[in-house]
């Protein structure tokens, strides 16, 4: 098993399709792939664990400034993280989690930030994640918010701190409303 890691538009087509296929296992929308699934302006990157030809697992990174408390952090998430179902329950998912959060750190993040189902928070946390108490993550726009704490949607926010100016200010993102608005496409990574 190894973790490959592309930009997402530049994923192999054999790759790819093996990708779309998990994601509407688990997330069924009955269109065909349409080749990417973030907005470019993330810089959304795809990483894959994969076993000789087959994608075991596979997660997407994305990237943007984040303003927050008068600051400026260089933040990335995760979005899109599935594993096929035949593969559940031998770690293969917790890898791949767990290279994206040193991944992140490598690529210059001051900071992840995510959202997750309650349920699966343990599972992040095992990875080396951090619940941020009370936290909301604010996702769409501006004009068009789409927060994590609206009625009927259950989330929980997750953070890794991996720069000094990201440590330092740590303390400024529990219990705050945190503005990510990533845009329209990814309403909320």
């Amino acid at each position: 098993m190894e973790v490959v890691e592309y930009p997402e538009a530049e994923v192999p087509a054999r790759l790819r399709a093996q990708v779309w296929a998990l994601q509407e296992r688990a997330w069924p929308t009955g269109a065909p792939d349409p080749g990417v699934s973030h907005d470019p302006a993330l810089d959304p990157r795809s990483m894959l664990l994969v076993d000789g030809p087959r994608v075991v697992a596979a997660l997407d990174l994305l990237g943007k400034d984040l303003r927050h408390g008068g600051e400026v952090f260089a933040a990335r998430g995760l979005s899109a993280v599935v594993t096929d179902p035949a593969c559940r329950g031998r770690g293969h998912g917790l890898a791949l989690v767990t290279a994206a959060r040193t991944r992140i750190a490598a690529l210059g993040a001051d900071l992840g930030l995510f959202t997750c189902d309650r349920p699966l928070q343990g599972f992040y946390e095992r990875a080396g994640w951090e619940v941020l108490p009370g936290a909301v993550l604010v996702g769409g726009t501006a004009e068009e918010p789409f927060p994590s704490d609206r009625p009927g949607f259950d989330k929980a926010v997750l953070a890794g701190f991996f720069s000094a100016h990201g440590r330092a200010r740590r303390h400024g993102f529990d219990g705050a409303r945190i503005a990510l608005h990533p845009g329209t496409v990814d309403r909320l990574w």
